[in-house]
């Protein structure tokens, strides 16, 4: 059976089993992204955060990222595991490995899925701090979903 190159999880991300999904003879470079849960943003110490999504198409839009990479960087192959659920400070939220035969375009792919992820895949978190918490919604944060999950029309977008 094939390895998932693109997936959501509720559980700890391995790091070596996204960057085993992207190692070839023919790449001369890896590049891994790893995103963590940060303590501080805007100021506020945040004490944990919980990621929500709606998996299958969460799952569907990290694959069109993976597609989309292939079509830039026709040389790149790409792999990203995203988590949902709770996670405390410094817990591993997403990996994104890349590689291709050169590390410019391997630092130019991983940059785009970051930032892609962010545009386009539905995952939301609650941000819990020392004085409250909020659902921040989408994640480029510019839109709250005060009921936990986004509306229909921001699925439908």
């Amino acid at each position: 059976m094939e390895p998932k190159h693109f997936w959501i999880t509720d559980t700890f991300i391995s790091t070596d089993d996204v960057v085993k999904n992207v190692v070839r003879p023919e790449a001369g470079a890896i590049n891994t992204f790893i995103g963590t849960v940060r303590e501080f943003t805007k100021g506020k110490r945040t004490l944990f955060l919980k990621y929500d999504a709606y998996v299958p198409m969460a799952e569907k839009k990290l694959a069109q990222i993976g597609d989309e990479i292939r079509e830039k960087w026709p040389e790149a192959r790409c792999s990203i595991a995203h988590r949902i659920g709770e996670l405390a400070i410094s817990d591993i939220a997403v990996v994104i490995a890349v590689s291709t035969p050169h590390r410019a375009d391997s630092y130019d792919a991983s940059r785009y899925a970051i930032e892609r992820i962010k545009e386009i895949v539905p995952i939301w978190k609650k941000e819990h701090w020392e004085d409250g918490e909020e659902w921040i919604g989408d994640q480029l944060e510019t839109k709250p979903y005060p009921s936990g999950h986004p509306e229909q029309e921001d699925i439908n977008g």
